[in-house]
């Protein structure tokens, strides 16, 4: 079983949550990565990503090249170098991934997830991740998308399911309205 692969995306550091941002070149993922910076998150790679498979199921992400490690291609300002300009706190050498999230471009035509129900999954290597596509066209705040996002993947790994509550408690609801709380 091979054990490491190399991709293109952007990882970076997301509330202790390693984000791998993909999709296809000039969806924003370096943009959306630099607004993470400015909020204290921490760029790990950007462009290519190299991912090594430790165990059974971490998948440990860093820069695929030593050359670019802390670099990140802004279209428009050209190269920056994340760590000169903001700080050695603005930067990890390596992040554990833990979830997937595909910058595509907005389509009218596609069906985008609103309830937060359905758990996508993402294979790398033989390892499931969650996985969220996120639509982007002018507007949207991908970032701070990205960061709740985040904070609700923390929340799953500790029980909490914010759509499952909810879906219970209407379920709940409706079943009382109907005098079916005593069937149950």
């Amino acid at each position: 079983m091979k054990n490491t692969l190399t991709l293109h995306g952007t990882i970076v550091d997301v509330y202790g949550v390693g984000v791998l941002l993909t999709g296809k070149s000039g969806a924003g993922k370096s943009e959306c990565a630099l607004e993470l910076i400015e909020r204290g998150h921490r760029l790990v790679a950007d462009d290519m990503v190299y991912i090594e498979l430790k165990g059974k199921e971490i998948l440990l992400g860093r820069s695929a090249d030593e050359l670019i490690k802390h670099y990140i291609e802004i279209r428009g300002l050209g190269i920056i170098n994340v760590k000169d300009i903001f700080g050695v706190g603005a930067v990890r050498n390596q992040k554990r991934i833990g979830m997937v999230v595909c910058l595509e471009k907005w389509d009218s035509n596609q069906e985008y997830e609103r309830l937060g129900l359905e758990e996508k999954t993402y294979t790398i290597l033989d390892v499931k991740l969650p996985y969220l596509i996120i639509p982007v066209r002018p507007g949207r705040n991908i970032a701070t998308l990205i960061e709740v996002a985040a904070l609700t993947q923390r929340a799953k790994r500790m029980g909490l399911h914010p759509a499952k509550q909810l879906d219970e408690k209407l379920l709940a609801k409706m079943n009382k309205e109907k005098g079916l709380d005593e069937v149950f």
